[in-house]
Order: structure tokens, then sequence, then C-alpha cells
């Protein structure tokens, strides 16, 4: 903890955060740790290291010798965002979302608008849903090399590589299925607020979670896309053995043979298993992209 006139926040974070270097308004111009140690500087350094599962701060110092790493507070941007102890400067604009309380969001003046024009392209987010088997992935891809043959910057969420990292400590119980796609949904948002074309590809098999990652982004930026193949065609392609091993009883609450897909009611776009190619899937997308904007700030 750092402690100045009279309050107390967080001083440091773990690595690998770090926070831009600063100049202390001149009435917080002195710093001191909690420790006792105290010093005037327009940086504040400490020192993390890891000892018996637990994280300590030192200053200028180890413990038994560990690595250190520097963090550098930001004093001027800690005691302006409405913290707790903040002398209720900015206390009209705290709020709770969710289990996180006393928070506020920041603007900056590089907003939406300027990040779509840099880039010539309308972020949005292209959510291709379907069985498996069902031809998302493909078509994902597809989808990703007709834009960067435009010129356009597209990123792929897809439902197996999201598992590899940031939904790694999720299964596949309805409650954690929902949890994966809210993730999901939220990192698609941010994507499309950089001005990405971000194209998520699972199958997301309940109305009400991709409804729910419609409901966070502004109207029309949230393109459904439904693969409409039958599940005796994804069985029959059967691409990773799974329809197999669900059939033998050896993976429960599988999608299509014992937990439901719901189908899109007001999709934007359907593409059907006899439509084509992947190649000529994704023109479909494309032309709807082209008409409603995205293709161009």
């Amino acid at each position: 903890m750092v402690s100045t006139g009279g309050i107390s926040f967080p001083g440091c974070v773990p690595p690998p955060l770090r926070h831009k270097s600063f100049s202390p308004p001149s009435a917080f111009g002195f710093a001191r740790f909690s420790n006792g140690i105290s010093f005037k500087s327009t940086v504040v350094v400490c020192d993390w290291a890891e000892k018996k599962g637990s994280r300590a701060v030192i200053v200028n110092g180890k413990v038994d010798g560990l690595g250190k790493s520097e963090c550098e507070i930001d004093l001027d941007a800690t005691l302006g965002n409405g913290h707790a102890g903040n002398s209720g400067k900015n206390a009209g604009v705290l709020s709770t979302v969710g289990n996180s309380t006393n928070i506020k969001w920041h603007e900056c003046s590089i907003g939406n608008v300027e990040r779509q024009s840099l880039l010539n392209q309308k972020g949005c987010v292209i959510w291709i849903t379907g069985l498996s088997g069902s031809g998302k992935s493909s078509v994902a891809c597809a989808l990703t090399k007709s834009l960067y043959k435009m010129g356009k910057l597209a990123y792929i969420l897809d439902g197996d590589n999201v598992r590899h990292g940031l939904n790694r400590d999720l299964g596949f119980k309805a409650e954690d299925r929902a949890e994966n796609i809210r993730r999901v949904g939220e990192v698609a948002k941010l994507f499309a607020d950089a001005g990405v074309i971000c194209i998520a590809s699972l199958i997301s098999p309940y109305r009400r979670d991709r409804d729910a990652c419609r409901a966070i982004l502004p109207d029309g930026y949230f393109i459904e896309v439904f693969m409409d193949v039958p599940l005796e065609i994804c069985e029959a392609r059967d691409t990773k053995g799974l329809y197999k091993l669900a059939r033998a009883g050896k993976i429960k609450g599988f999608t299509g043979i014992d937990d439901p897909y719901e189908v899109p009611l007001n999709c934007e776009i359907v593409l059907k298993h006899n439509g084509g190619s992947p190649c000529d899937m994704a023109d479909k997308v494309m032309s709807y992209l082209e008409q409603k904007g995205f293709l161009k700030a």
C-alpha cells in the first residue's frame, strides 16, 4: 500500500501489469510506504517477490534472492479515480457492477470514431453459430481471408481456441457454457469497439446467451450467422469423432445428441449446407458487410 496525504491506496500491481510513470501533483509530492519508508520522487518503484506461495512487496531489496520487477504508479490517476478515501471528489461517479464496487468508467479523447477512421472500417461482431461439424470454423477462416485481401482487419474468436486460455477453467455444464459465451461476448465487444471486425465462431447452443451478447452491442453491430446444417450431415462429417463418442455415451451433454440446440429466430444471415463452399458462404457475409457499410469508415 502507498499512503500519501492521509489517503491509502494500492501501491503497485503484480507484474506484468505496469502503470505509466508520473509527476505527482505538488500536494501529493511525498509518498510513504506502509512499512515507514518514505521518499520524494516522480516515480514510485517497488519490488515484487514470490515467497511461500504469496506475493510480498519489498522496497530496495529482494526476498530470499528471488527475482524482482519494477512497477510505476500513476499517483495522479489513482488519486483522481474516485477511489474510496478520495475526499469524495468524484464520489458521484462511482458505481457497482456485479461484484465490483467503487469503480468508474474512464474516457479517452481517442474513441471509436477515431479508431474506425484509422482502419477505414467499422468494427462489429459476426457471431457464427451452429452444430458441431456445421462448418463454422471453415467459414470464419474463409471470411477472414477475404477481409484480409481487402485490407480489412479481422480477428477470430474460435470456440475451441478460447478454451485453451481465456476459458480454460470452464467445462460444458449449462452454467459453464453460459459463462463461456458471456466472456467471449465481452471480448468481442472490445474488439468491435477497437474497430476490428470480430468473428466469433462457437456452437453457442442457447438462444438466451446469444441474445445477451447481442444486447451489449449497439443496434446493428451484432451480426448473427446461422449455419443451417442438419444434424445427420454434421454427424456424417464428424471431423473430431465427437458424435461417435456421444452416441456411445462417452460424452454427456453433447449438443444435438443429449443437449438441445436452439435455432436462431431472427438472425441476420442463414447459410445452408447446400449453399456452396466455405468461400461461397463467406462471400455472402462479405456482401452483407459491404451493404451495411462496415467495410468503410
